[in-house]
Parts: C-alpha cells; sequence; structure tokens
C-alpha cells in the first residue's frame, strides 16, 4: 500500500473541505449519504477559529476590552453554534454530549482546583537549577496520581514561592510542559484522553507498561534543557546579592485537604462504564461522580483554613477564565471534531503509525485533546474493521496490533502543551502565575518562541525513534 505522509493527509482533508463548500449534496453511497447529511458546513469551523484569534491577541491588542468582555464573546460564539445544531440540523446529540463532556471537565478542574488551594506547601530552601529539576521530576511522577491537573494546581503556588527570587517565566513553561501535560502520560488518572480510553476498555495498566520507555528519556530530556536554562538565569542573576536566610525546612498545612483530594480521584471511577453498580443519571448530563466534585468544590472551600487560602492567594478568578473560555471552545469546536472525524475514517485505511502521530498531535495542540484522541482511536480501529465503541473490539485491537493506539496516546498528551488551550492545566497555571506578577507570553509568543523551538524538535525525535 502506498505510504503516505501526515502531509498528504492534510492535503486530503483540504480537497474534501473544499468539495463540502462546493456541493454538499454529491452522490455517494447511501451509507455515506446519510453521514454527509449529518456533517456541519464547513463555514460553523469559524466561530472557533474566531474564539483562538481572540484568545491569542485579545490580551495584547485590545487588553481592557477582552479582560472585560471575554466571557460575553465565548459565550456568544459558543451559542452560534448551538443554535445552528438546534435549528438547521435538528442535532440535539452533539450539544448535550458537549454539555455532558463539558460538565465533567469543569467538575474535575474547578474541584481540584479549590480542594488544592486550601494546601500551603512551603519549602524554604534556596531555589537552584537542581532543587527545581527535583521539583518538576516529582510534579512528572505524581501528576499520574492526582492528575496532571491535581499535580498542577498543588505545585504550581510552592514552584512560583520557591522561586520567588529570580522566577522568569521559562520556569513556568516548563511546568507546564512537564508537570501540566508531558508528565501524565502513563496512567489514565494522568490526562483526560488516557482515561477516556480506559472507559472505551484499554486496561488500567497498557499505559505504563506501553508507554514508560517513551515517557522517560523524554522527561530526562525536558528536565536537562530546563537544567541548563535554569543555569544561565542563574548565572546572570549571580551578581544580584540576596541578604535572605533559608532555613531549609518543609513544611505542609491544611493537609485535611489531601482527603479532598483522595475523593475527587476515587469519584473519578465512579462512571457505569467501571463500575457496573453506579447509578446513571441518564438522561441528565452528569453523573454521580460530577455531583461529588462539586460538593467537593463547596466542602473544600468552607471548611478550608483561611490562613492557608491568604498565604496562597487564592481567588476564583483562574477557574472563572478557564470556565467561560472553555465553554465557548467546547461548543465551537463541535463542527471542527465532527469534520475530522469524517475525514479520519474515510481515509483510515491509508494512515500510517506516523500519520496517527502527527495528526493526533497537531490537533490536540489547538482543539480538546479527549475527543480528538478518541476521533483517531477510532479511525485506527476502523482499519481493522472494529468499533471503538463495543469493548471487545477495543481489547482485541489492544492484542493485535497496539503502535497505532501508542502514538495516538503519545501524541494527545504530548501535545498538550503546545498551546495554552491544548489541556486544562496549562490556561490555570498561565492564570495563577499572571496573578502572582509573573508577565507571562502572549498565546503567539509561547507558540513560537517555546513550543517550536523547544517540544517541536523533541516530539520530532519521539517520532523518528519510535513511530516513524
Amino acid at each position: 500500500m502506498k505510504r503516505y505522509s501526515f502531509f498528504s493527509f492534510l492535503i486530503l482533508l483540504l480537497l474534501n473541505t473544499v468539495t463540502l463548500f462546493a456541493d454538499t449534496h454529491s452522490e455517494v453511497s447511501n451509507n455515506n449519504q446519510a453521514v454527509e447529511h449529518l456533517l456541519p458546513s464547513a463555514f460553523m469551523v469559524i466561530p472557533f477559529v474566531v474564539l483562538l484569534l481572540m484568545i491569542a491577541s485579545g490580551p495584547i491588542l485590545y487588553h481592557k476590552f477582552w479582560e472585560h468582555h471575554y466571557p460575553k464573546i465565548a459565550i456568544v460564539l459558543g451559542l452560534i453554534t448551538t443554535a445552528y445544531y438546534l435549528i438547521f440540523l435538528n442535532d440535539y446529540h452533539s450539544i448535550l454530549h458537549t454539555l455532558a463532556e463539558y460538565i465533567s471537565f469543569i467538575a474535575l478542574l474547578a474541584s481540584l482546583f479549590v480542594a488544592s488551594g486550601g494546601i500551603l506547601i512551603k519549602v524554604d530552601k534556596k531555589s537552584t537549577p537542581l532543587i527545581n529539576v527535583l521539583f518538576l521530576l516529582f510534579g512528572a511522577v505524581i501528576s499520574n496520581v492526582i492528575g496532571t491537573t491535581g499535580a498542577s494546581m498543588l505545585l504550581i503556588r510552592p514552584f512560583i514561592k520557591i522561586n520567588k527570587d529570580r522566577i522568569k517565566p521559562f520556569h513556568i513553561i516548563f511546568f507546564i510542559f512537564i508537570v501540566s501535560n508531558i508528565g501524565g502520560a502513563l496512567t489514565p488518572i494522568g490526562d483526560p484522553p488516557l482515561f477516556l480510553g480506559f472507559l472505551r476498555g484499554i486496561p488500567f495498566f497498557w499505559v505504563i507498561q506501553n508507554v514508560w520507555y517513551i515517557w522517560l528519556p523524554t522527561i530526562i530530556f525536558m528536565l536537562i534543557m530546563f537544567y541548563i536554562f535554569d543555569s544561565m538565569s542563574l548565572k546572570k542573576d549571580s551578581g544580584q546579592k540576596s541578604n535572605v536566610n533559608y532555613s531549609g525546612k518543609f513544611e505542609i498545612k491544611g493537609t485535611k485537604n489531601l482527603i479532598y483530594l483522595a475523593v475527587i480521584i476515587i469519584s473519578v471511577f465512579l462512571d457505569p462504564n467501571v463500575l457496573s453498580f453506579v447509578p446513571s443519571l441518564a438522561p441528565l448530563p452528569f453523573g454521580i461522580r460530577e455531583i461529588i466534585m462539586f460538593s467537593v468544590v463547596f466542602l473544600s472551600y468552607k471548611n478550608a483554613d483561611q490562613d492557608v487560602l491568604k498565604a496562597n492567594e487564592f481567588d476564583f478568578e483562574p477557574i472563572k477564565e478557564v470556565a467561560f473560555l472553555f465553554i465557548g471552545i467546547f461548543l465551537t469546536m463541535i463542527p471542527a471534531l465532527q469534520l475530522i472525524a469524517h475525514e479520519a475514517k474515510v481515509y483510515s485505511n491509508i494512515l500510517e503509525t506516523g500519520t496517527f502521530y502527527w495528526a493526533t498531535g497537531s490537533l490536540s495542540a489547538v482543539l480538546d485533546n479527549a475527543p480528538t484522541y478518541l476521533n483517531f482511536l477510532s479511525a485506527a480501529m476502523g482499519k481493522f474493521g472494529l468499533d471503538v465503541n463495543i469493548k471487545a473490539d477495543v481489547v482485541h485491537f489492544v492484542l493485535q496490533d497496539d503502535v497505532y493506539l501508542r502514538a495516538i496516546s503519545v501524541a494527545a498528551v504530548f501535545f498538550g502543551a503546545m498551546t495554552y488551550i491544548g489541556n486544562g492545566p496549562n490556561f490555570m497555571v498561565k492564570s495563577i502565575s499572571e496573578r502572582a506578577g509573573i508577565r507571562m507570553p502572549s498565546f503567539f509568543v509561547y507558540i513560537v518562541k517555546y513550543s517550536i523551538p523547544i517540544l517541536l524538535p523533541v516530539f520530532f525525535i519521539v517520532w523518528l525513534i519510535f513511530f516513524r
């Protein structure tokens, strides 16, 4: 079979999109025709593109306007897509499904944000490149236990405080790279796409058994790069004398909130697809899991130590920003995801391992990586005549040829670090850092100055060694 590159796939996708523009009533087989009628117009990707451009340009070009009106902009653009689906496509399922995913997403982020906000970690030790490397390594490991969101929210404030005398944007950028994204690639708890795979039937320990030898050298390489950056920064700052004395003590306050974190992690598994005894609340767009998580938001904040909240400079602005922006992102990306899913299935037979890796990664950087993961997993299984919605087929797929699954899993998690919107914790870490007085790079500067020159070569090497 002829081998097609990622760029060939994009060309095919572009050509087919042009076809959709030109003739939505083209003659196809009866099955394809049924699917075609369900496809949204390619024009409906515009609200999503507009939202991304405004997220990128708003804080720079029209900061005051954006700061005051971003909730309205996100909601209005989301409502445009919603109205299109309800009125023109008569498609209620896509909206309800997206609403359910958004509620699960925001319930997890909000509960972890509030619960971790009530925990104060104090490391009274002088910041050095080695201390920072060990801190980031610890974050990468525990992100597989409490998720990238949990690890990010728990550790970002102490990381900022450790480096308070010489904090630079690159400190936060590497924190996002390592703790908020790449670190969580070893377990289904680590990152949402892997958990969706677990719900579909992928064995819990498959990830760590099949990804650790990719995860480990990537993490080590990223830490070495950070060490070089941090050492150069420390050398530049060496001329500045500091009279601060350090005790070397390590202290944790608000440890009762660790119980809330445990409750959140346990509740993640309270899904009817995982545990049959868990009742489904359908047709409601949430379940027992989300009820527990929102309860944790209320209880952990109400019972939190006020001194700890004050020391953490805790407020709800970061989660508010994420909640408003991501409801817009979730809604406006529905057409893009459906068009991509259609193209992936149409061309699944000619897609190779490397294509799955680059396509999943590229789209995970700007779309929610969870549905992107599922779309390409479905396409990969389609190569073997298997259905992603049938658990036995998923198990058979894992046993038959898991190289596609490995490529999709690694790419969905790793490439989430490419942009601020690639993964939920990214935006929250950025928001918390900015409220701490750190001048973070804009959306485009983040990509051009950090993601492309630092991450892209690493991801290219990963592809060259493991998926070429």
